[in-house]
């Protein structure tokens, strides 16, 4: 727990307000975020790169509540978007298009067009064929796109799965380094194509800088040998994944990787853009869930939580870890050794294994640490469960987020389809 969750009087805190009246008021699964945390994070973030002038264009994909944009928009940041309808979030909250980068390797002719429509920052192109893609839309509406492409450089960082390791060869992210002079040449010749930048992004949940510092060092000799040939460049992006430490180990601060990086992109004719998501929001949130039944079972203890992995995906897509605390600490408590599981009809859902908790009892309330970041933004309605409601804590005070959803949203559009149906028949 960082300092604005914390326990006061055996009670577990966000701010000023007591996980158990949250639960009480807002129901259970929940997403509570806590607004001073975001705000120092981006803080510190933007503080130690302050050197480097960036475009700080925060990660929608990590967490895109609207509520969670419109604070991040209100402190300067930009947007990283991976979808037209992440683009569609973040100028409904007040990021401007100029601060806006769409990533992706697969952009839709419609989405193209919705952000050359609206005059985003650039678009990091992922392969040739996108960047034919980007040029027929772009001549068709007489416009130019700004585009730099994604350089694949072939360095494997070292994250805590491969799913979250982009920046070596055989995964999708990119085009290869040692084509990426030819594809400039051939972007230069195009029409409806601006030459602007290059992009790198190796990863997610890095925790040192080393990977970093190799990956910009090997794309800035590409920029090098690009100006030779007569193609400048105005910026370079690399990229986010700067991590977040999920057990009882301290993040590593934003000054570490900053200390490493501001050198390597100091004294450069190039604008730096980051785009970092889950260092912001990561320990912003937390999940309240009520334990509905404690079970025995061949020498093993199940928590059975009202939180499937619907709600939190992590633990069982990365293998994840998230803290487990309860809502109120109970001195001299008997500990267990249980796996935490949720109530969906797969072997696969549970939010812990092996994990030594203090012996909870049905009806009690626990809180999964360090969800801001792809949380709620990986849930889903499997089994047919309405996605949770998230709050947004600022000192004393809770504001609804997002509201539940309900049982009758959920099939809403399906009764939509069969009265249109019916009408046409």
């Amino acid at each position: 727990m960082n300092g604005h969750f914390h326990y006061e009087a055996g009670q577990l805190h966000c701010e000023d307000v007591p996980a158990e009246s949250l639960a009480r008021d807002f129901g259970t699964p929940l997403y509570v975020y806590s607004r001073a945390v975001i705000e120092d994070r981006y803080q510190d973030f933007a503080r130690a790169f302050a050197p480097l002038q960036p475009l700080i264009a925060y990660s929608v994909k990590a967490n895109g509540n609207l509520s969670v944009l419109r604070i991040l928009a209100g402190m300067g940041a930009g947007a990283d978007i991976v979808s037209g309808g992440e683009l569609h979030r973040a100028l409904l909250a007040g990021i401007p298009a100029e601060r806006i980068v769409f990533s992706g390797v697969g952009k839709t002719e419609p989405e193209i067009a919705q952000a050359i429509q609206t005059s985003i920052y650039g678009f990091n192109v992922e392969s040739e064929g996108e960047l034919h893609a980007i040029s027929a839309v772009a001549r068709a509406a007489g416009r130019a796109a700004r585009v730099a492409f994604r350089v694949n450089p072939d360095v494997e960082a070292p994250t805590p799965h491969h799913y979250t390791r982009t920046g070596h060869m055989p995964t999708k992210f990119g085009v290869p380094y040692e084509e990426a002079f030819r594809l400039y040449g051939v972007a230069r010749r195009l029409p409806g194509i601006e030459l602007c930048g290059v992009d790198v992004h190796i990863g997610s949940q890095i925790l040192e800088a080393g990977p970093y510092v190799q990956a910009v060092e090997r794309v800035l000799q590409l920029v090098d040998r690009l100006e030779a040939a007569g193609i400048a460049l105005e910026y370079i992006d690399i990229g986010g994944g700067f991590g977040v430490a999920y057990d009882d180990g301290a993040d590593p601060p934003a000054a570490d990787f900053a200390r490493r990086l501001v050198p390597a992109l100091a004294g450069r004719r190039l604008r730096t853009v980051m785009e970092p998501g889950r260092f912001i929001v990561g320990p912003a949130g937390i999940l309240l869930t009520r334990v509905l039944y404690v079970k025995q079972m061949a020498g093993k203890t199940f928590v059975i939580t009202d939180a499937g992995m619907n709600d939190l995906l992590r633990p069982s897509h990365y293998s994840s870890y998230h803290r487990i605390d309860p809502a109120r600490r109970h001195a001299g408590r008997d500990t267990v050794a249980a796996d935490v599981v949720g109530p969906i009809c797969e072997s696969g859902d549970f939010l812990a294994l092996d994990r030594v908790l203090e012996r909870p009892e049905p009806g009690e309330l626990l809180a999964i640490g360090t969800v801001g970041a792809y949380g709620f933004a990986m849930a889903s309605t499997y089994n047919s469960r309405p996605r949770p409601a998230e709050v947004i804590v600022e000192g004393g005070r809770a504001q609804l987020a997002r509201r539940r959803e309900t049982l009758e949203e959920l099939v809403q559009p399906e009764l939509e389809s069969a009265l249109t149906e019916s009408a046409t028949t």
